[in-house]
C-alpha cells in the first residue's frame, strides 16, 4: 500500500433527483484517525457508504487501499470494515454466535481460534454466551467493533459509533480506536461530540452535502476567526435572554455554569458586555472552543439548498 489509504475527488450522490452529496474531496494518509463533522443529514453517512463499496457515485473518482473505487468494490469491501449508526447485528444470537458468524462471512482461517482472539482482545469472554439483544448500548458497540475488525481491516469506517452510551463506554471505545491506528489502521468517524473530534488528527466538516472546511483542530478553529467571551458568576441566565440579540453577537451558549458569546469584531462583544454588565458577573477572552466553532459554521452553511 501506498501511504494514502482513500484519495477521492469530486464524489457526488443523487436520490431522486436530489443531491446528497456535492463534490467531495478527501485525501486519507494511512495510519491516522480522521473525525467526519456535520449536522444531520449533511451527506456523512452517504459518503461513508461510498468510500466502502456500498454505493456506487453518481460522479468523481479515486481509490480506497489503492483500489479504484468505480471498479473495484468489492475488493475494498474486504479490506474494510464499517460499522454502521445502528446495531446492525443478531439480537437473537450470542456474542459468540455472532462473531463466528462473521467469520464465516470473511471465510477466516482458524474460526475458533480467531473468534476466542477477539473476545479475549475487546473484553467480551466472560459474556460470550449473552444474547446480543440483551446487552447494554456499550456492550452493544464494542461487539459491533470486534466484528467489524476481526477480519483485521486496513481501513476502518465508523458512523457515530458512540450515540446513546455512557461516558466511561465512549472512553474505553477510542481508547481501542488509537490501539488500532497505532497498528496501522485508517479510520475514518463520524461524530457529534466535540469531545471525539478533537481525539482526531484531522477533522472534515460537511454541510448539505459539501466540505466547508477541514484540518487539524486548531487549524479549523482558526479558520473560522471567531473571538470568544466567557461569563462567570450568578445571574449570567438573565444576560444570555438580553446579549443574545446585540450587534456583534454571532452566537452564545452555556457551557456548564458558564456563559459564552462569540464574534468576528472584538469592539462589539466589548460593547454588548458592556449592555448587560452585573455586579456579580464576571467576563474574560477564551479560546474559542471546537463547539463554538462548530455552530459558527453551521451558522455560516446558511439554509440546505440541495435540490429535492
Amino acid at each position: 500500500m501506498t501511504d494514502i489509504a482513500i484519495n477521492v475527488t469530486g464524489l457526488v450522490k443523487k436520490f431522486n433527483h436530489k443531491i446528497v452529496v456535492n463534490n467531495v474531496d478527501l485525501c486519507l494518509p494511512t495510519g491516522q484517525v480522521w473525525g467526519f463533522l456535520g449536522p444531520n443529514g449533511s451527506g456523512k453517512t452517504t459518503t461513508i457508504r461510498m468510500l466502502c463499496g456500498l454505493l456506487k457515485p453518481d460522479a468523481g473518482q479515486g481509490q480506497c487501499l489503492d483500489l479504484d473505487l468505480l471498479t473495484h468494490s468489492e475488493q475494498i469491501k474486504r479490506q474494510t470494515g464499517y460499522m454502521t449508526q445502528k446495531f446492525s447485528f443478531w439480537d437473537d444470537m450470542t456474542i459468540n454466535e455472532n462473531l463466528a458468524f462473521v467469520a464465516r462471512m470473511y471465510c477466516l482461517p482458524e474460526k475458533a481460534a480467531t473468534v476466542n482472539r477477539t473476545l479475549a482482545k475487546l473484553g467480551l469472554t466472560e459474556r460470550r454466551h449473552q444474547l446480543a439483544g440483551n446487552l447494554s448500548g456499550g456492550w452493544k458497540q464494542r461487539l459491533a467493533l470486534a466484528a467489524v475488525t476481526m477480519h483485521q481491516p486496513k481501513l476502518l469506517l465508523l458512523d457515530e459509533p458512540t450515540a446513546g452510551v455512557d461516558p466511561q463506554a465512549r472512553r474505553d471505545f477510542w481508547d481501542e480506536i488509537h490501539h488500532l491506528s497505532d497498528q496501522g489502521m485508517t479510520i475514518l468517524v463520524s461524530t457529534h461530540y466535540m469531545d471525539e473530534a478533537e481525539r482526531c488528527d484531522r477533522i472534515v466538516y460537511l454541510a448539505h452535502g459539501n466540505i466547508i472546511t477541514q484540518g487539524t483542530v486548531k487549524q479549523v478553529i482558526k479558520q473560522a476567526k471567531l473571538i470568544t467571551f466567557k461569563a462567570t458568576g450568578t445571574g449570567i441566565r438573565s444576560i444570555g435572554k438580553k446579549i443574545k440579540g446585540l450587534a456583534g453577537i454571532n452566537h452564545s451558549g452555556y457551557f456548564g455554569s458558564a456563559l459564552h458569546i462569540s464574534g468576528h469584531q472584538r469592539e462589539l462583544l466589548q460593547q454588548a458586555i458592556q449592555q448587560c454588565q452585573q455586579p456579580n458577573v464576571q467576563w474574560q477572552e477564551v479560546d474559542t472552543s471546537l463547539e463554538d466553532t462548530f455552530i459558527e459554521l453551521m451558522s455560516q452553511a446558511g439554509v440546505d439548498q440541495r435540490q429535492y
